[in-house]
């Protein structure tokens, strides 16, 4: 059974940076890392461009095409609900929250002025290399590709799931797994 914060609402944790940080490869290992644990994990990946999870052709394509609202498609596996905005704003990040079923934690990737603890993602590679850190008191820890001294925050190796996972989980309060 998934527990809840205190407060009552989800536990919720970001990851944030720039284009090519390393934000996706962190999201992955810290999703299998929390699921080897036995932690119930979600996320919510935000996307600054049009994006399709639909194939041309597919009967779920040709019904958004047609016009429908939302298009629910189902199997034994898995199920999928797309949701045509048609010139309507994007839902608030509460708004996509509040659709997201119970879980033990929901990890965001982007979203970066949300007001959730976030971990910074720095690359040498990444499109921009301009802390996030200095101008968003809700990140609490950076993860890099090489050294950071210019900070007062804890510092992970990018590539140390584990310490990231374990930092992540004391600073949600996520209860201790068997």
């Amino acid at each position: 059974m998934t527990e809840e914060k205190p407060t009552g609402g989800p536990r919720i944790f970001g990851i944030s940076g720039w284009k090519n940080s390393g934000k996706t490869g962190l999201a992955v290992r810290l999703v299998e890392e929390f699921t080897r644990r036995g932690y119930h994990i979600s996320t919510i990946k935000h996307a600054h461009h049009d994006f399709d999870i639909d194939k041309v052709g597919a009967d779920s394509y040709r019904h958004r095409q047609a016009g429908a609202h939302e298009v629910a498609i189902v199997s034994g596996t898995r199920y999928a609900i797309m949701h045509e905005l048609r010139g309507a704003p994007e839902p608030s990040f509460d708004e996509i929250v509040a659709r997201i079923a119970p879980c033990d934690l929901i990890l965001i990737e982007g979203y970066k002025r949300e007001t959730v603890p976030k971990i910074e993602a720095r690359r040498l590679e990444a499109a921009k290399r301009e802390p996030l850190a200095p101008s968003d008191p809700h990140i609490v820890a950076i993860a890099a590709d090489h050294a950071v001294e210019d900070t007062s925050l804890p510092v992970f190796d990018l590539n140390d799931t584990n310490a990231i996972a374990d930092f992540i989980t004391g600073i949600t309060g996520l209860p201790p797994r068997q």
